[in-house]
């Protein structure tokens, strides 16, 4: 990893990043959405690929562009159902409940100009029982999430070589 951006200053993996010796970087709103700007502290840094983990912004055009089949993304639920413009966090589990289904899980997709709507790449999945509300979902879901997250990540670095599409 060559650099950790997040949107939250308080975010709890800039600490983490810092202690690895991994450069952060908060974003403004304004920043990211100006594609001069970020786009020059990508290049200095040589950043190749983006994982985004809980980033709730709408990736902007330049960047998806840019970044073609070098960003992807991770979703708490089985897309496309539960996915889309608010569908993130408790949010999406809560809709899993009350829509009583027997199975919720994780999806890993390519990133695109759409919420939650690029090419799935990777999916799991985990019962779901009687009993279950959306806090039980939740850490299914996460379990799933911290499962699978790094290994698709580490398949998809060795097959790809940077600057690949």
């Amino acid at each position: 990893m060559v650099l950790l951006a997040s949107n939250k200053a308080d975010a709890p993996a800039l600490d983490m990043a810092g202690e690895f010796g991994i450069d952060t970087l908060v974003l403004s709103r304004k920043a990211f959405y100006e594609s001069e700007q970020i786009m020059e502290v990508f290049a200095a840094h040589r950043v190749d690929f983006i994982v985004l983990a809980g980033f709730l912004w709408l990736i902007p055009a330049y960047l998806v562009r840019y970044f073609q089949g070098r960003m992807v993304n991770i979703h708490p639920a089985l897309l496309p159902d539960f996915g889309g413009k608010n569908m993130y966090g408790a949010h999406v589990h809560q809709a899993v409940f009350e829509a009583a289904r027997k199975r919720s899980g994780m999806t890993i997709h390519w990133v695109n100009e759409n919420y939650d709507e690029g090419n799935i790449l990777f999916q799991a999945s985990t019962a779901l029982e009687a009993g279950d509300d959306p806090k039980t979902i939740a850490r299914k879901v996460l379990r799933l999430e911290h499962a699978w997250y790094p290994k698709v990540i580490e398949q998809l670095l060795k097959t790809k070589a940077p600057g690949e599409s």
